[in-house]
């Protein structure tokens, strides 16, 4: 559940401290800035239970939400965070999902998610009372519905080569390559023009 009027996506800091826009177009897909397996544990954020309350309250989720995470339900959003990391690379590259991966993802699922509430001035709000297994059921529910749904073919990484962010193409023409234009985008239109003007060109202000 999205906020009207709430522009959904994440703000990113790049390699050179440059704020941007990153909107992954899904909320499962927002977890996954957050750290990752491997080498990508280098970037973890999720260090404490305040953290996810944090990341929720960033996500494209409704405002709102009062939730409490205690530290097992961190450890579980971590490993549903690298579950979903492996499984999204694997389906924008086309490789087969792995087993233990999809099961981390379905016994989420499997709990209660959070519960939506509809108030007397017709606006929607949260039950009171969340905990970090509901959200977590709900991110995961949201990455099953992605991967079962019409988006499913749109998966993406970034296509700047040093980048791999992931995100579903919700554009109407489906050719979305970066992860953002003013971040990724633009770099590799500076690399491109770069590459035509060839080697010993010589270099103009601001590239």
């Amino acid at each position: 559940m999205e906020t009207p009027g709430k522009a959904p996506g994440l703000t990113l800091i790049s390699h050179e401290g440059t704020p941007y826009r990153f909107d992954p177009g899904a909320l499962c897909l927002e977890l996954l800035p957050t750290g990752g397996p491997g080498a990508y544990a280098r970037f973890e954020v999720l260090h404490t239970p305040a953290d996810l309350v944090t990341w929720a309250g960033r996500s494209r989720l409704a405002d709102g939400l009062d939730l409490t995470v205690d530290e097992a339900e961190l450890r579980r959003a971590r490993a549903l965070r690298d579950a979903l990391f492996l499984l999204t690379a694997a389906r924008a590259h086309g490789r087969p999902l792995q087993p233990e991966h999809l099961a981390l993802v379905n016994a989420a699922a499997a709990e209660p998610p959070l519960a939506a509430r509809l108030e007397a001035d017709g606006t929607r709000s949260w039950a009171p009372g969340a905990t970090g297994t509901q959200l977590l059921s709900t991110v995961a529910r949201d990455a099953i519905d992605l991967f079962t749904g019409p988006c499913a073919t749109r998966i993406r990484e970034c296509g700047a080569h040093d980048c791999h962010l992931l995100f579903v193409d919700t554009s109407r023409p489906g050719r979305r390559r970066w992860c953002a234009m003013e971040h990724c985008g633009n770099r590799e239109k500076v690399r491109a023009h770069r590459a035509r003007r060839g080697p010993d060109a010589g270099t103009d202000g601001g590239e």
